[in-house]
């Protein structure tokens, strides 16, 4: 077959077998360039990206690596030094590439991906269709071109079901070549890459000083046409729980301020779209801010953040963070009860800074990818936003940020505008301290007359030629990892407070200290009922900070409270066994209250009972009604199902409004 090379000492035709090794078409490529580094030749089937060092794909044959006739191989690789000799570039040369295969392995063979990519890679992925009765001729057992499985990647059918976006793995089925069917998955080049809008430094050409001080063709940036992504990374946010999105709520119902948190959750497969992938949330941890009415004061990287992501990891089901949430909500001044409906299509989606924001934090949390030539690409991370609704209600819309977006963003060529809407174009800069080069940027749009025409983006463009659409909702039964969100929830000074002493009377009254292990007896009850309290996700993560529970024992902790069984009489032994359990039972006792009194009947009296005559249920009334100053009126709170006998409007457990 013939191959066809490209490089910067000309074009070349040779002359090659399909099972003709990859270090055969090396050679030849090498015979062609004038004094070339062996060690520096990459291959790639596009003129820029994408570049694959040959060395890493030795031992692969040029049909297991996808190539035909006639295919254009775009190859390229670095000049040796003038000053070296003959012999000494031999031996340099020879002594690099023996370092480079030893050193250098393939990045996207030693990958840990997700479980959920796993699992698709591992699926057929086609979409079923049952037997049509209008066209469909044959027996049940047969198929025809009217029955048979569909692509993922079908356009029929994501035009039909309105899909807008293809799946992260539909559309790699999509790119992928047919003879992955019969080849090994490591033996073809990955054909994804990430994009990049830098100027390459140093030049691959080597003809002149690095940016800023020259620039070419070989390594500048090509123009930018902005269009939508084809695909989109995560298909679905999931919200395990609905009292998840109302307890982050609560701030914002209480001070008016807005918030933001970190969503902590998993990813899982998506039935509603081909190959899709869904990101479940069970949990928002809110880091340190400073709200404001009209928006909010962020940190990052925030101080907490490694110890909440290992946290989260030794969860039964390995957690990991999957996005972001913020609110941004303004009651209207005629009913403070409902919200102002403020994004919509004739305003807009997602700011220009919050686009630039989502990019900084995608580009940040890259997705580990076994069809990228580095392992990694794009990114799962969502960006929710809980806003007003047309009906004065509030809603969470979420989004993803392009590919596009993050390049742009870590070329530095975009900024923010007044105008939430306008992304502005950035001025290029050739100052040696912060130099910037800005490509030509377009974007096409239909005009007035319904024609499709093309426009330059400088100095500024619509924020949604950024935007990634991706639905949200939450499960009609919900099963959450999580069964309570009664705790306090941190970094909320003055309007929740977590302290030692409310978890050491919490774990007083639930009479922790009286649990034994399952196997020594003890009220099946009061474990459930402790168990259930410890699956909080505020809890667990406020107990890492007291400094009583060994990191090692704080993951015994994660698991017990994401145990899928709670009811399990087993589920809380190992938590039991713990050292740092038995600390806290030792604290929780030297800080019980005094024991109840032992007699309540008058002597002399006709009748005389000790207290094992009365239920123990009579002293908790009389202790609620006491501390109630007689009223007697006990109100439930409705976060935490504490009795609340005071007259205040607030839980005196929690903290939180009584209802």
């Amino acid at each position: 077959m013939l191959i066809r090379v490209r490089s910067k000492d000309g074009n070349f035709r040779f002359e090659l077998q399909p099972t003709d090794d990859i270090s055969k078409l090396a050679s030849k490529i090498l015979e062609t360039a004038s004094n070339p580094d062996p060690a520096t030749l990459t291959i790639s089937d596009r003129p820029r990206g994408n570049e694959t060092l040959v060395s890493t794909l030795k031992g692969s044959t040029l049909q297991a690596l996808g190539l035909a006739h006639g295919t254009l191989v775009f190859a390229s690789y670095k000049s040796r030094e003038d000053t070296a000799g003959p012999a000494t570039q031999a031996v340099e040369s020879s002594e690099k590439a023996q370092a480079v295969n030893s050193a250098i392995k393939r990045p996207w063979e030693t990958v840990q991906e997700d479980p959920v990519d796993t699992y698709w890679r591992s699926q057929e992925g086609k979409i079923p269709r049952g037997r049509d009765s209008r066209f469909c001729k044959h027996g049940a057992n047969a198929m025809c071109d009217y029955c048979m499985p569909l692509e993922p990647y079908d356009v029929a059918y994501h035009a039909e079901h309105n899909i807008k976006h293809l799946s992260y793995h539909a559309y790699l089925r999509k790119l992928t070549p047919k003879t992955s069917a019969t080849a090994s998955s490591t033996a073809l080049l990955p054909p994804l890459s990430q994009l990049s809008y830098k100027v390459k430094v140093p030049c691959p050409s080597g003809g002149h000083p690095p940016w800023p001080a020259g620039i070419c063709t070989a390594c500048q940036p090509s123009a930018i046409t902005l269009q939508s992504q084809p695909f989109r990374m995560v298909d679905h946010l999931e919200i395990a729980s609905a009292d998840i999105i109302n307890r982050f709520l609560h701030a914002w119902r209480m001070t008016g301020q807005q918030r933001f948190g970190w969503l902590i959750g998993h990813y899982e497969p998506y039935d509603k779209v081909p190959m899709g992938v869904k990101a479940v949330v069970e949990a928002i941890y809110e880091p340190p801010q400073e709200g404001d009415l009209d928006g909010l004061t962020l940190g990052l990287p925030w101080e907490d953040e490694p110890r909440i992501k290992a946290l989260a990891k030794a969860a039964a089901t390995p957690l990991q963070i999957v996005g972001c949430v913020f609110t941004d909500l303004e009651p209207l001044p005629e009913d403070r009860t409902k919200t102002r409906y403020k994004r919509h299509a004739k305003s807009f989606f997602l700011s220009s800074l919050e686009a630039i924001f989502a990019a900084h934090i995608q580009t940040a949390n890259p997705t580990p990818s076994r069809s990228s030539p580095t392992g990694l690409f794009a990114s799962r991370m969502v960006t929710a936003v809980l806003t007003g609704t047309v009906d004065g209600d509030v809603n969470i819309s979420a989004y993803q940020v392009s590919e596009q977006a993050c390049a742009m963003v870590e070329a530095d060529m975009i900024e923010a505008s007044v105008d939430p809407g306008i992304v502005r174009v950035k001025e290029e800069d050739r100052s040696q301290e912060s130099a910037r080069y800005v490509p030509d940027v377009f974007f096409r749009y239909k005009n007035e007359y319904g024609l499709d025409v093309q426009k330059s983006a400088k100095p500024c463009f619509p924020v949604e030629y950024l935007l990634v659409n991706v639905s949200s909702g939450s499960p009609q039964n919900p099963s959450p990892l999580f069964r309570s969100t009664t705790f306090h929830i941190e970094n909320r000074p003055g309007l929740e407070n977590q302290t030692v002493e409310g978890v050491l009377r919490e774990l007083s009254r639930l009479r922790a200290p009286e649990i034994p292990e399952s196997g020594q007896g003890g009220d099946q009850q009061l474990r459930a009922v402790l168990a259930k309290w410890l699956s909080d996700w505020h809890l667990v993560a406020f107990l890492g900070t007291t400094q009583l529970i060994s990191p090692e024992d704080m993951q015994v902790l994660i698991r017990t409270a994401t145990a899928p069984n709670l009811e399990d009489p087993t589920v809380l032994d190992a938590l039991i066994r713990t050292d740092g359990w038995q600390t806290l039972m030792t604290f929780t006792r030297e800080t019980a209250p005094p024991p109840r009194p032992t007699s309540s009947a008058p002597s002399g009296g006709a009748h005389t009972s000790t207290n094992e005559d009365i239920p123990p249920d009579i002293f908790d009334q009389i202790a609620r009604q006491e501390a109630g100053e007689g009223s007697g009126n006990i109100r439930i709170c409705q976060f935490c199902t504490f009795e609340n006998t005071h007259g205040g409007s607030d839980c005196s457990m929690c903290g939180l409004p009584l209802s």
